[in-house]
């Protein structure tokens, strides 16, 4: 077992246990604290061993963060708190049974085995050496004690060992490989006639009768969904900003303690642009030797660069303030010392070398022309404050009202009006999934009270409140009539042009020649790959469903491809080169057994999960 920690403990199964105890804090890892208390609640038991509440919750709220953090702005608001638990609880009850597994196979690490599996993780050392410090740091900043991390390392490591056994014993015949290869790389020869929907266009009618028959048997599709007429406030900053009142002499203290960042920096800039190419690494090589030798930047501009109207000035571009450059390029000049020389910087039009000639600042604009900017500027940063203050209120007086109009008298804020909502949300900022869901709760929709105070934007919240109510309804027939006629005008369309195609195949496997049918010329295709993007997916797709030809006879089939149908004349089936000894074989063979141990992992946990007892609580 020792030598087995050896081998593993900076590799794969060390890193799987490792992330799983960053990321979620481990699920077992909960029982060394929580499993010696007798008389706890229980939220379900498996095989008899109890999952207790407090384990439970806890998990849940490591799960809820850990979606939280996957989100772009994470919100509340957003998380499926039912779905979560649901998630969670079976999770538990997935690792209990596979724990209880291990126990029963006789797989466990001693203290010893422990010791030696922790001392030799890479996130444990300093300088290569373990240190119990970092060690322990690490561990509280997942929010485990030690012990608790110890016996969460003791089950998960055997766990994971059944896991990578299992997985690792899947096996691909290497018949099954090269056979899938035969096919993968099979090509075939045909030809493709295309009929557009003019071809058929004179024979498409739709009457008002099959208008009214379609709208009367399709009634769910001309539903108009449930909605509210919503009544709403929403707070942010920068309403607020425009509120704040900013004095003379603020204005003035502002102006003079922004005096050093309003003088603009100028930066002058020679540069050697060259194409990045296959050569680009060695010229930049000779180009930066060469520098370094003392010869002169300029001079190498005008042999190398290829910015032909720079090169004539040494490459010098001039003075020039920030937003002006490839964003790369300014952020590489403006950390450069007089004189400096930067290192190759990419760029869309190629690769840079940048030397920093001269820095000016200009002077200070007068107060006047800055005036209305620095207003806005300090008005935003006393709202902040005031925002933070403004909300708790607004959250407080509309978590006790029963309407909107005390909150918005109280605060000096206007009750706004949005109608037509619907579960799939509205016009802003009724846009905000969390807002809606929210409106469309039973304790807003029909008990009436307001919703929580939503943040729908950076430094922008929401209450709001359903107004009124409309059931879902079907549409007027005078409203879809026009949508239907499509509907029907489409459908037809490819009805028609699908029993063209079926007459013309006919025609044709009647031994009639296609210009004898007059629909147009063959195009023909040569040892053609499935792959082939030129014909789209749909023909492609269609060619390689057909039957292989017998007898030299064509084969032929159809396929709705656009805005027609194409007909297809398949020659022949070119079988597929395969080498056995090949790489393409090699990575073939080893993803198909992956892929059967994974699915006799899979199969494993099942079986143990369908014969566990769980009793839910």
């Amino acid at each position: 077992m020792l030598q087995d920690i050896r081998e593993n403990a900076q590799g794969t199964i060390a890193k799987i246990i490792i992330g799983l105890l960053i990321v979620s804090l481990s699920i077992w890892g909960m029982d060394a604290i929580v499993g010696g208390f007798s008389g706890e609640p229980e939220v379900a038991a498996v095989n008899g061993d109890d999952i207790t509440e407090r384990e439970f919750l806890r998990v849940v709220q490591i799960e809820s963060q850990r979606r939280l953090s996957q989100m772009d702005n994470p919100d509340p608001s957003l998380l499926d708190e039912d779905q979560v638990r649901q998630d969670v609880l079976e999770a538990l009850i997935q690792e209990k049974v596979m724990t209880q597994d291990a126990e029963n196979q006789g797989l466990e690490l001693s203290d010893q085995d422990i010791d030696s599996l922790i001392t030799q993780m890479p996130q444990f050392q300093v300088d290569g050496t373990f240190n119990r410090d970092r060690f322990v740091a690490t561990v509280r900043n997942m929010g485990m004690g030690v012990g608790e991390f110890r016996e969460t390392m003791r089950k998960q490591y055997v766990v994971n060992q059944i896991r990578a056994g299992i997985a690792q014993s899947g096996i691909a015949a290497r018949e099954n490989v090269g056979q899938l290869l035969r096919i993968q790389n099979q090509t075939r020869d045909f030809r493709v006639v295309t009929l557009s929907e003019d071809a058929v266009s004179g024979q498409v009618e739709v009457t008002e009768a099959e208008i009214e028959a379609y709208y009367q048997d399709n009634p769910e599709a001309f539903q108009q969904p449930e909605r509210v007429d919503a009544r709403y406030i929403a707070l942010s900053q920068e309403a607020l900003a425009e509120t704040v009142e900013v004095s003379d002499e603020e204005l003035r203290e502002y102006y003079q303690e922004r005096s050093s960042d309003l003088a603009r920096e100028e930066r002058r800039a020679a540069h050697i642009l060259i194409e990045d190419g296959e050569d680009a690494e060695e010229t930049m090589s000779t180009i930066q030797e060469r520098l370094a030798g003392g010869e002169d930047f300029a001079e190498l501009a005008k042999e190398y660069s290829i910015d032909t109207v720079s090169a004539e000035e040494g490459g010098d571009l001039g003075f020039a303030g920030r937003g002006v450059y490839d964003e790369a390029f300014e952020e590489t000049l403006f950390e450069l010392e007089e004189g400096e020389v930067s290192e190759p910087v990419s760029t869309s039009f190629g690769i840079h070398l940048i030397k920093l000639l001269d820095v000016q600042k200009s002077e200070v604009p007068p107060l006047e022309e800055l005036e209305g900017e620095l207003r806005r500027e300090l008005a935003r940063s006393q709202s902040e404050g005031r925002f933070a203050e403004v909300r708790t209120e607004l959250a407080d007086l509309a978590y006790a009202a029963d309407d909107l109009e005390g909150p918005a008298q109280e605060l000096g804020l206007e009750v706004r009006e949005k109608d037509n909502i619907t579960r799939e949300g509205g016009e802003a900022p009724f846009d905000h999934e969390g807002l809606v869901r929210q409106l469309f709760s039973e304790d807003v929709l029909k008990d009436g009270f307001n919703t929580e105070l939503i943040d729908v934007g950076d430094n922008t919240s929401v209450v709001a409140r359903v107004a009124q109510y409309h059931e879902a309804q079907q549409q007027p027939l005078d409203e879809v009539s026009e949508e239907i006629r499509a509907a029907l005008t489409r459908e037809k369309t490819r009805e028609a042009l699908n029993q063209r195609a079926e007459t013309i195949i006919t025609e044709l496997e009647s031994g009639k020649e296609l210009e004898e049918i007059g629909v147009g010329e063959w195009q023909s295709y040569d040892d053609q790959p499935r792959n082939n993007p030129a014909l789209g997916q749909a023909v492609m797709a269609g060619v390689f469903s057909l039957q292989r030809p017998e007898g030299g006879e064509d084969v032929y089939g159809s396929v709705m491809s656009g805005n027609g149908v194409a007909i297809i004349a398949l020659e022949s089936v070119n079988e597929g080169d395969v080498n056995r000894d090949g790489d393409e074989f090699g990575q073939l063979r080893n993803f198909l057994a992956s892929l059967e141990g994974q699915r006799e992992y899979q199969a494993y946990q099942q079986y143990l999960r369908e014969n566990a007892e769980v009793e839910r609580q």
